[in-house]
């Protein structure tokens, strides 16, 4: 038999619906007979061929195909909000702009020092060379640092790693062109080249460092237009961090994963104080990666379930499962296996548990009607139906018990007790399936085994 799990804390107020898969064709015959003192009670009962099911019951939650919280990328006013909540957009949609001063006035900053360095002649003497380097450096790093921090602020992070990677290969590019600066500066401090060449060079890097100083503050001003990354439903300000209830839970993730394969992705925003509402309207003042919306596609929900490792290597992609949830009770919804994770998470009990990823399909209400649509972060119980035998010689639960190492069973043979020892198959919650040591018709001890020794009498 399977060794028990670690008692799993109540999920729900209400009592457990019991799963009952398994379909009995013959009605066990029982009788009760007495054996050993009066206070002692042994029944038995006729192994009979039936229907078995074994399902495993794993914790779950409801978890959304993807989400993207977008944030300020820099400090200023929501200067219009152009969706409510509830409203459901499309990928590219322009959802907010936000008003930022200060980068507007970088913008106009990095453009007035891009023309200047163009119209810039070749008036460099000799002694300014190697103080002219130094400020071009200064200049760029000043660049880089300011539009590393702003794209670093933008949640959307199919644009933040767009602005990154353009950041590194400004960086590269200026690189090249100081050193080749360098090396012409150093030439005619050696007396070996001209003058003309080594103010080339360093006009060079000075242009092409203010180009990349526009480029990047313009960046960071197109990036004060937010954009849908994804499809979805709108809702204001970020997700609440923490309570199994951050974006990664509602993904489905542990590690990020939440493997439901989020087109967007943005870490939690902190929750606010109870009874502060987190929306930001338009005209309100917000700071650089402060959340102003999160769009959450709701067009394929899954569920994120938490397999033990006693059981896990009996689940796999293609299962079938029944789902309950504490938010519809009577509801009963079909789930399919998609994955089943290969690293394992740590449970609150201290056990080992693997994630099992499932597409969420349609439910039904006790009566029959249609059932509600689930919400992200609902929290559900998953049946798992791992193992199925149609025409099993089958014998209750109670009846095998564990001796010497291996299952066994008391078949009455004659009146009297012999164990004997079996191969048990697909375990249901009722009944167990027996692959040898026990054939169709044999009596067998149902209640009672513990007391019951080899060649007892049993009537």
């Amino acid at each position: 038999m399977r060794r028990p799990h670690p008692p799993r804390p109540p999920r729900a107020t209400r009592p457990r619906l019991l799963t009952v898969l398994v379909a009995v064709s013959v009605l066990m015959a029982t009788t009760a007979a007495s054996c050993g003192d009066e206070k002692s009670n042994v029944t038995s009962a006729t192994a009979e061929r039936s229907a078995v099911a074994e399902v495993i019951d794993a914790p779950a939650t409801v978890t959304a195909r993807a989400a993207a919280t977008l944030t300020a990328p820099a400090d200023g006013i929501l200067a219009s909000l152009r969706v409510q909540p509830g409203q459901r957009v499309k990928r590219g949609q322009v959802l907010a702009v936000v008003d930022s001063p200060s980068a507007q006035q970088r913008l106009r900053q990095s453009k007035e020092a891009l023309i200047a360095a163009k119209r810039a002649g070749r008036g460099v003497g000799t002694g300014d060379l190697t103080g002219s380097r130094r400020g071009t450096d200064k200049a760029a790093d000043e660049a880089f640092d300011v539009a590393r921090d702003a794209a670093n602020k933008i949640a959307d992070e199919q644009l933040r790693d767009a602005l990154l990677t353009q950041v590194i290969s400004a960086q590269k590019q200026y690189a090249a062109a100081a050193r080749s600066a360098d090396q012409a500066v150093r030439s005619v401090q050696r007396g070996v080249a001209g003058l003309n060449s080594a103010v080339g060079a360093l006009s060079s890097a000075q242009r092409l460092q203010a180009q990349q100083a526009y480029d990047l503050a313009k960046a960071t001003v197109d990036a004060l237009t937010l954009r849908a990354p994804i499809g979805g439903v709108v809702q204001p300000g970020g997700t609440p961090a923490g309570g199994g209830t951050g974006l990664d839970a509602l993904l489905g993730g542990g590690q990020l994963p939440a493997g439901l394969d989020p087109s967007a992705l943005a870490p939690a925003q902190a929750a606010p104080p109870p009874g502060v509402d987190d929306a930001i309207g338009a005209g309100g003042r917000v700071t650089a990666g402060a959340a102003i919306l999160t769009i959450v596609d709701t067009g394929a929900l899954g569920l994120a379930a938490e397999v033990d490792e006693t059981d896990v290597l009996l689940v796999r992609p293609g299962l079938t499962a029944t789902v309950e949830l504490d938010a519809v009770t009577g509801a009963a919804y079909e789930a399919t296996v998609r994955s089943v994770d290969v690293l394992p998470t740590s449970s609150a009990r201290g056990g080992v548990t693997y994630r099992v990823r499932l597409a969420l399909g349609a439910g039904k209400l006790g009566e029959g009607g249609p059932a509600p649509t689930p919400r992200p972060g609902m929290n559900a119980i998953v049946h798992l139906q791992v193992r199925q035998a149609v025409d099993a010689i089958t014998v209750p639960a109670s009846a095998v018990f564990s001796a010497d190492g291996r299952d066994s069973v008391w078949v009455v043979r004659d009146g009297k007790a012999d164990r004997a020892p079996v191969t048990v198959g697909v375990q249901g919650p009722d009944l167990v399936q027996i692959l040898d040591g026990v054939q169709a018709g044999d009596r067998v001890v149902i209640r009672g085994a513990d007391e019951v020794t080899d060649g007892q009498e049993v009537r």
